[in-house]
């Protein structure tokens, strides 16, 4: 029998890790993590806390910016999906995705390009290619975290 919380920290870990290694701008392991935190641990607090902790870590070595705020309610949203929906499929990963582009492009919006309907518009379409790149981490990730958890979970492999 696996803990269940020992192999959910240790995916988030492992997680972590991976956002120092090269890699394509928003191809990144922390929407995943927040949905398998949702899904994983029943403490709501350790639910909210493990994306924002994850992320925060890792922050203070790739650098801190302006639109944190933004990019951490998008993933306490995110750890709320996977807190209430019944199962992370592909839907939810893309509803993901799409939340945090939505959250967090509105925060650089709001910082950086003009406050009206054009300087939106120029912003959403200008971190397109950044959408990309999110679907497709959070798909990768999604599948290298989160398929490993339901099949431990079919197969009764977790002590509680």
């Amino acid at each position: 029998m696996i803990n269940k919380n020992v192999f959910v920290a240790s995916l988030i870990f492992l997680a972590v890790l991976s956002r120092f290694l090269p890699h394509p701008p928003n191809f990144t392991p922390i929407a995943a993590i927040a949905l398998l935190s949702g899904k994983g641990f029943t403490n709501r607090w350790i639910v909210f806390l493990i994306p924002i902790v994850s992320l925060f870590i890792s922050d203070l070595f790739i650098g801190l910016h302006a639109t944190i705020p933004f990019v951490y309610a998008s993933f306490i949203l995110i750890a709320l999906i996977g807190m209430y929906v019944k199962k992370i499929n592909f839907s939810t990963v893309l509803l993901s995705s799409t939340l945090f582009f939505l959250v967090s492009n509105f925060g650089v919006w709001l910082l950086n390009y003009p406050i009206s309907v054009e300087g939106l518009a120029q912003c959403y379409t200008l971190a397109l290619p950044f959408f990309f790149n999110t679907v497709l981490g959070d798909l990768v990730y999604g599948a290298l975290l989160i398929y490993p958890f339901y099949a431990l979970q079919r197969r009764n492999r977790f002590a509680v």
